[in-house]
């Protein structure tokens, strides 16, 4: 069996929590011989500036590099509020990202049944709500130049942050969203700004031209990207595929978690291009936060970063079925409901974080119903 190698880089926050989780599901997997994952263990983030003057050294990118998949728990906090802007912890996260060339950030929002009365919106609304939400991540306006405030004098001062775009990272990101449409319920909404943004322009053109040239056998739809946070609110389930650009992607994933019932439960997977061995890099992460104000109390949602590891099985490893097996069990574990606190309902069983994993664990040993 050949082996795999997934770097942990647990960060900050709850991050180690969460991902001490995710350690219990990758020792059952090579228990039960499903797999033969090794695991490395390092720093990114502010923990890692405290012990290195920066968000991730050369050496865990390094490793990141080598790695066949990257867990990802969590970065950044208030105890490094005052760190210059380019040692922040989040600059380590996005040092991944572009020197991975992680360009397709895929985050689900599926709505477990169990869950359905724990969403922002009514039931009716979100029940059986599943999403797939494709944001581009390496250009846009977090990457985009010049990103700059000036000085201007008199007490003024001008901030400068750059949209930009090319025509291959939009067809890179539309295909990766048109190719998974296929494999679901082959609607796609391109989201955009071509209103008021040149960039959403050329979004617009270019999206429109590999649709017609590639994917006609998809239904496509484009919406304003406003317009789609609304009708993510009134009529969720309206939508199958959502492919957008970075900054866009950034809010409305997370807007999409608050329908499933929390952020906890959202996992992401962020991918790059095939090589030609049809071997990918690619990151995984929980989209929620480092959850300072929680951290140590033992109390975090696990589910998302173990969701996660579900995606690495199924994207990376091509181990679908595991994956299946462990996204089972979440569901039975919300089935006979247990809770963290964040997803907490009347009449049910509210757990901690090693609780929670645990319960997902003797889970995945109960036969399927």
């Amino acid at each position: 069996m050949t082996p795999y190698k997934l770097l942990l880089l647990p960060g900050d926050g709850i991050g180690p929590e969460v991902m001490a989780e995710v350690a219990q599901i990758i020792g059952w997997v090579n228990d039960r011989g499903l797999a033969s994952i090794e695991t490395e263990t390092d720093l990114v983030g502010g923990c890692a500036y405290d012990a290195h003057g920066e968000a991730i050294s050369d050496l865990t990118m390094a490793k990141a590099l080598q790695a066949d998949a990257v867990m990802l728990g969590a970065v950044g906090g208030p105890k490094w509020d005052g760190v210059a802007y380019d040692q922040r912890p989040e600059a380590g996260l996005l040092r991944l990202r572009k020197d991975l060339q992680l360009f397709a950030n895929l985050r689900p929002a599926i709505c477990y049944p169990a869950l359905a009365d724990a969403s922002s919106l009514k039931r009716d609304r979100v029940d059986g709500l599943d999403i797939m939400i494709v944001r581009e991540l390496t250009g846009g306006v977090y990457f985009g130049e010049p990103k700059e405030i000036t000085d201007l004098g008199h007490g003024q001062k001008r901030a400068v942050d750059t949209q930009v775009y090319e025509t291959y990272e939009i067809e890179r990101i539309a295909a990766v969203a048109f190719e998974l449409a296929r494999k679901r319920r082959n609607l796609v909404h391109s989201a955009d700004k071509r209103n008021v943004m040149k960039t959403g322009v050329l979004w617009h053109e270019v999206v429109t031209r590999l649709h017609k040239e590639r994917y006609a056998d998809v239904t496509l739809q484009h919406i304003l990207a406003d317009n789609c946070a609304m009708q993510l609110m009134r009529q969720p389930k309206q939508f199958d595929v959502i492919v957008t650009d970075n900054l866009f992607g950034d809010m409305l994933s997370d807007e999409a978690a608050m329908a499933t019932g929390s952020l906890g439960m959202l996992p992401s997977a962020s991918l790059g291009a095939a090589d030609a061995t049809g071997r990918r890099r690619a990151l995984y992460e929980p989209v929620h936060g480092s959850a300072p104000d929680i951290a140590g109390l033992g109390i975090a949602n696990p589910i998302a970063t173990i969701a996660s590891f579900a995606m690495c099985l199924r994207y990376s490893f091509e181990l679908g079925d595991t994956a299946d097996r462990i996204e089972a069990a979440i569901a039975s574990v919300l089935d006979q409901g247990y809770r963290t606190a964040d997803i907490m309902q009347e009449g049910c069983q509210k757990l901690g974080t090693d609780a929670m994993g645990e319960a997902i664990v003797t889970a995945l040993d109960r036969p399927a119903a």
